[in-house]
């Protein structure tokens, strides 16, 4: 990739996932925050951008074994509700039973864990209504102009004029949620279970960072990839008068 310092960083990692590592050992947000060029994304985190180049230009040495700019948008929508959608639903019950038990019996020596706990059922609840929101409006709209791309054959405008509101509401959404993770990390020390943790504590802290980390590739796929392609399209096909 020519001229990586003057490329954003969210086209880059939808060019090879793999140089997500790369961002995520330099603190640079590849998702809610890819919008901005790799120079600016060193500058803002005091990283140095040569160094992170080096590291980038390896990386694309490793071939990426999934390339999801090329999936069709009704492909890419299915795995993004099997993969993350359902992941998401399935592992808060586990992190509320946890974090619950955890400010039980370590809370007093802890007191950090209630306001983890807190974020954490904000953060569920929110994403909760979110996924609902894109399942039943915005992706299934996407899924009609794919069809008319493929068929030919005009539709009918939404009823939310443009597509680029529902996409604007849902990057709000994203950045929230990054925020709301981001300030999880820093409570938690990184996820690093205290000396005095029990094993939940681990394990618990463990699940918190698979979650934060499956939010990242899940809104790096919205943001970055299915919300740009979808907009395209929606200039593209054609509305019945």
């Amino acid at each position: 990739m020519k001229n990586l310092a003057q490329t954003k960083v969210g086209k880059i990692v939808a060019s090879n996932f793999k140089t997500s590592a790369v961002f995520t050992s330099h603190q640079i947000d590849f998702c809610c925050g890819g919008g901005i060029t790799l120079e600016e994304a060193c500058k803002n985190k005091n990283q140095n951008l040569e160094v992170v180049i080096a590291e980038l230009e390896e990386t694309f040495k490793i071939k990426d074994s999934q390339n999801w700019e090329a999936m069709e948008l009704d492909q890419l929508i299915a795995l993004i509700i099997q993969v993350h959608h359902q992941y998401v639903e399935a592992t808060i019950p586990t992190l509320k039973l946890y974090l619950e038990k955890l400010c039980n019996v370590h809370g007093d020596r802890h007191p950090e864990l209630f306001e983890i706990k807190q974020l954490f059922l904000e953060g569920a609840g929110a994403l909760t209504v979110h996924m609902k929101k894109e399942e039943l409006i915005l992706f299934p709209y996407i899924k009609t102009m794919v069809e008319s791309k493929n068929s030919g054959l005009p539709i009918s405008k939404p009823h939310f004029n443009d597509i680029a509101n529902p996409i604007a509401m849902m990057e709000d959404d994203h950045e929230a949620e990054g925020e709301r993770f981001a300030k999880i990390a820093e409570l938690t020390n990184g996820y690093l279970c205290p000396p005095d943790g029990c094993q939940t504590f681990k394990v618990t802290y463990a699940i918190l960072q698979e979650f934060e980390a499956d939010l990242h590739k899940h809104i790096h796929l919205e943001n970055n990839i299915l919300f740009p392609s979808a907009k395209k399209l929606f200039d593209e096909i054609q509305f019945q008068d």
